[in-house]
């Protein structure tokens, strides 16, 4: 515990060094003011202008789901960086044979930032939610929203081999986030094409207000993560 405690926090020191890493931290913090404050704002002034009574207002649940997501994955983003330079630089392997481990490797780069994550979402969602969630239902959407985190930061990982190829594959990878759009606007069977995505679980169970569709989601982000963990350590 103590290696992968040392590990960790050597981790927040090269974030500390690296201005877009650390600039990564409060970055859900200002998305959920947005959120919470602009967004409302806008949705009066468009109504207004339009005379209608409601313009966004109806997807300010997919709002929040897309703030579960976006979250750990800005957490999840700054260890996945952290982890492709230490791999261009030859580190990581050295470290799989230290006493760290390959384990102890993967609990400061993956299992730590993901717990993190998983607690800052439980206390900005409340805060900043435009809809109104149960406390069971903000607890398995930040699981949730954690392992979609977790799943980004192995397709960065795992794809690149620098980090200038991570950045273009993290652009790539927050594709699968939006998954959990497409219940919101396409209702026939056609959605179903996305059902491998975990998001698109996660946005259904938020557009239809079931949390039966969190279940899913949770298997797919272990089917997932089971099989990029395995690309990923095979590519070190």
């Amino acid at each position: 515990m103590r290696a992968i405690r040392s590990s960790f926090f050597q981790m927040l020191a090269y974030m500390r060094r690296d201005m877009m890493l650390f600039a990564a931290c409060p970055a859900p913090i200002l998305a959920g003011l947005f959120f919470r404050y602009a967004i409302p704002f806008l949705e009066a002034v468009l109504a207004d202008y339009f005379h209608m009574p409601a313009i966004i207002s109806p997807y300010y649940r997919l709002i929040d789901v897309l703030f579960v997501m976006i979250t750990p994955t800005m957490f999840c983003f700054v260890s996945a960086m952290v982890s492709l330079e230490e791999a261009d630089e030859k580190t990581a392997a050295y470290l799989f044979i230290t006493p760290l481990g390959r384990t102890g490797y993967l609990s400061a780069r993956l299992g730590l930032p993901a717990v993190i994550a998983f607690l800052v979402t439980v206390i900005l969602l409340p805060v900043f939610k435009l809809t109104t969630f149960s406390s069971i239902a903000i607890l398995l959407l930040a699981a949730c929203g954690t392992l979609q985190g977790v799943i980004v930061a192995l397709l960065v990982a795992a794809l690149s081999s620098n980090r200038l190829e991570g950045m273009a594959i993290t652009k790539l990878s927050m594709l699968t986030v939006f998954g959990a759009v497409i219940p919101f606007f396409v209702k026939d069977s056609i959605q179903y094409a996305l059902c491998p995505l975990p998001s698109f679980w996660i946005g259904k169970a938020g557009s239809e207000n079931t949390l039966l569709y969190m279940f899913p989601a949770f298997a797919l982000s272990a089917i997932w993560i089971c099989f990029l963990l395995k690309w990923y350590l095979r590519k070190m």
